[in-house]
């Protein structure tokens, strides 16, 4: 087991990362301070780990909410069930709320948390690749609405999060594959040489050989605490861990949620983004191509989707939260692993980019 720690002052947690980490209930008691545990989980992940979970806090006083699993269900309705729960078993401010499954269910639990009695405790065990690499860290919390993602939220740290591996041997290669594009992003920021990494172990990641996939978390998990600790609010350089994602939540927005999974959202969204880059000069052609190349081979897709149109992108991303004073602002890229905050583009280029890529999505 590894374990990584998000240092926040008094908002520091440690990340555990491992395999069976789910049998070890030492590891998340010592972050529980109440008796009272909510278990809140989707009907996907309960009939899979929530007897297990439940074995964790045995001797506490424990209930469960089973939510709708799908990114369509992540709303203010869906939350509010979470609300009544607490509320019908009369859970006090010092409970802690246990969110047991991917990013979904961990912005739901988390805002419900940040949110419950003006604030109580909560953990993340992330079931999904996509969610122990990136929603479990750093606090973000929030649910969509109808006009743009992610929208209402709130930042709340979980006193801890349980990473175990062995989860994911339950994921279908297409939730995979959505999590790796959140891993392929951190060699994007910053991390050239885990790009390079990357290009040559994506077979081992996609056949789930346990040793790669444990670098590729602990490594994804270690660069994205280094940021959140800089950064904990997205003041300036946190927004770097928004590449791909304007694009990214334009699409998911643009199609109705849940028809192209968060991480297609953002392997797309990078690949626009590197190709907006390589048309202002900042990236060269085989750069491009790499970036193509691996998004590619870890099965996701580049092109957006021939059903939208440049109007339809322009619209959304113009609401989107980085956004100031009504410019789109976008994670560019000045090289492989150099990443940057930009909003001085060329706003024609943006449109030429986005013509083309739907251009070529129509044809293919």
């Amino acid at each position: 087991m590894k374990t990584l720690q998000v240092e926040l002052d008094d908002r520091s947690y440690p990340i555990h990362i491992g395999t069976g980490l789910l049998n070890d209930p030492e590891l998340i008691r010592p972050h529980v301070h109440g008796r009272q545990v909510m278990i809140v989980t989707n009907e996907t992940i309960a009939p899979l780990y929530l007897q297990r979970t439940l074995a964790l806090f045995a001797d506490y006083e424990t209930a469960t909410v089973i939510l709708p699993d799908g990114e369509e269900y992540k709303n203010l309705d869906t939350l509010n069930q979470v609300f009544t729960a607490l509320l019908e078993r009369h859970f006090n401010r010092r409970c802690t709320l246990v969110a047991l499954g991917g990013g979904v269910i961990g912005d739901i639990t988390g805002f419900a948390a940040a949110s419950y009695q003006r604030g109580v405790n909560f953990i993340q065990i992330p079931t999904t690749l996509l969610a122990q690499v990136d929603s479990s860290v750093g606090g973000k919390t929030g649910v969509n609405h109808p006009l743009g993602k992610n929208m209402i939220g709130a930042f709340h740290q979980p006193q801890c999060v349980l990473a175990d591996i062995e989860t994911l041997n339950t994921l279908d290669e297409r939730q995979l594959a959505a999590g790796i594009a959140e891993v392929i992003k951190y060699g994007l920021i910053n991390d050239p040489e885990f790009f390079a990494w990357l290009e040559t172990n994506m077979p081992a990641l996609l056949a789930r050989e346990p040793q790669a996939l444990a670098y590729a978390i602990q490594r994804s998990c270690a660069d994205k605490a280094a940021v959140v600790a800089a950064d904990e609010r997205e003041a300036g350089m946190r927004a770097l861990l928004n590449l791909g994602h304007t694009f990214g939540h334009a699409i998911e927005t643009g199609t109705g949620y849940g028809n192209w999974l968060h991480g297609e959202g953002v392997a797309c969204g990078m690949f626009m983004a590197a190709s907006l880059s390589h048309h202002q000069g900042w990236i060269n052609a085989s750069q491009l191509q790499r970036i193509k190349a691996l998004i590619e081979l870890a099965k996701l897709p580049v092109l957006p989707p021939a059903s939208m149109s440049v109007g339809q992108f322009l619209e959304i991303m113009a609401v989107d939260k980085k956004n100031i004073d009504k410019r789109i602002r976008l994670i560019l890229m000045k090289g492989l692993g150099q990443s940057v905050i930009s909003d001085d583009y060329d706003y024609t280029l943006l449109q030429q980019t986005i013509e083309e890529l739907l251009t070529e999505s129509q044809k293919a």
